[in-house]
């Protein structure tokens, strides 16, 4: 089974199967705790969802669903530790760190982030004297992609984030040694590369060029059909970018990992090399996904992003 995927949260790793996922996360006493849920698809109750492009917004949304709960539950750890409140193996704790409040903060960040690299540079673009359409679709283009590479460079300056950029790292080296076969230690993971082809970087980088291809039928529009077209046709292009990642996952050959060159290369700016202890835990989160995932889970079976 190779459809494995993941994401770093506080101090740990969540992995994901097809049908379950884990979250391992290294505690303040150095105690590694893990939470382990089920996944409940859509996908697998309704065969429409899971066509071409329509699995991918499912799919994204799901994951994003699935990463926000992780997210929570790294930091309700945290939270639980700094209060000196023991944790019980396998659930999860119960601290003053709301659920609501979470939601809240990823609602705003989400907003953060389409205004930041879907409104804003359609915005700048308006202001140029550009007067043909497909110019314009062009430059709008390279600006999002300026602004998203310089948003990644800029964060990966910050030393709170380098734990995150690590445990990042431990997720992407712990997928490919199990994708190679190889046991699932610390010093064996340690070997194999921290670049992934499933990964969300590399997503988000197909997003923004497949926008180009996209937004080229609309030429410039006015300001106000600038902002409700760049935001209504993002699943659109979240649902194609999926499948082009969904292919190279399994067409690993010379010509698709040139075209996914760049991508790959962003993902230097995401990562950090990790130490034996985050491997760990990294390898803890995806030994929960496996034994879990033990059993065929059929049709439903969706590829997820490393």
């Amino acid at each position: 089974m190779s459809n494995i995927g993941g994401q770093a949260v506080l101090e740990g790793v969540m992995m994901r199967g097809p049908g379950n996922w884990a979250v391992a996360v290294r505690t303040p006493n150095g105690e590694i705790a893990h939470v382990a849920r089920p996944v409940v698809s859509g996908m697998a109750r309704h065969r429409v969802l899971r066509l071409p492009v329509i699995r991918g917004v499912m799919a994204l949304g799901e994951s994003l669903a699935i990463g926000f709960r992780a997210l929570a539950i790294s930091a309700n750890y945290a939270a639980q530790e700094e209060n000196g409140k023991a944790g019980e193996e396998g659930a999860e704790p119960d601290t003053e760190l709301s659920r609501g409040a979470l939601f809240f903060a990823f609602a705003v960040a989400i907003g953060f982030a389409l205004v930041l690299f879907k409104v804003t540079p359609g915005l700048l673009t308006e202001l140029l004297p550009i007067k043909s359409g497909g110019w314009f679709v062009i430059v709008e283009g390279l600006i999002r992609v300026s602004i998203f590479v310089a948003y990644l460079f800029l964060i990966s300056l910050l030393p709170d984030l380098r734990r995150v950029f690590q445990y990042h790292a431990a997720e992407h080296k712990a997928i490919n040694a199990y994708e190679a076969g190889e046991p699932l230690e610390p010093e064996v993971v340690q070997r194999y590369s921290l670049i992934h082809p499933r990964c969300g970087t590399a997503f988000l980088l197909w997003v923004m060029v497949l926008a180009v291809f996209v937004f080229a039928f609309f030429g410039r529009p006015a300001w106000y059909w600038l902002i409700v077209t760049r935001i209504a046709f993002l699943p659109l292009i979240a649902g194609i970018a999926y499948e082009l990642i969904r292919f190279a996952g399994k067409h690993q050959n010379r010509v698709v990992m040139t075209i996914l060159a760049p991508g790959l290369w962003l993902q230097r700016l995401t990562t950090r090399e990790p130490t034996l202890d985050q491997l760990e835990v990294s390898i803890r989160a995806l030994r929960e996904v496996l034994q879990l995932e033990s059993a065929a889970v059929g049709d439903n079976r969706v590829e997820v992003m490393a």
